[in-house]
């Protein structure tokens, strides 16, 4: 996130997700701010979650986000 109090503790946020060659990005929407890479491995499956915190430091504004994804099944 480029600039303060565009998100607060406790928002809800909706993601729209973005595919790379090799890795999914997210979006919160409407374009407020965007994740890192992700691998297809760690794929969100939900698009609804909950902002749990909004830290700064020399790079920028980190938002930290919490969803409620299902339970995966373990094989074996």
């Amino acid at each position: 996130m480029e600039r303060p109090g565009l998100l607060q503790a406790g928002q809800k946020i909706t993601v729209t997700e973005g595919l790379l060659p090799s890795n999914y990005y997210y979006t919160i929407d409407p374009s407020l701010a965007m994740s890192v890479n992700i691998p297809f491995r760690n794929r969100l499956k939900s698009r609804e979650g909950v902002v749990v915190d909004v830290t700064e430091n020399a790079r920028g504004y980190y938002v930290t986000a919490e969803f409620d994804e299902p339970e995966v099944e373990q094989p074996g």
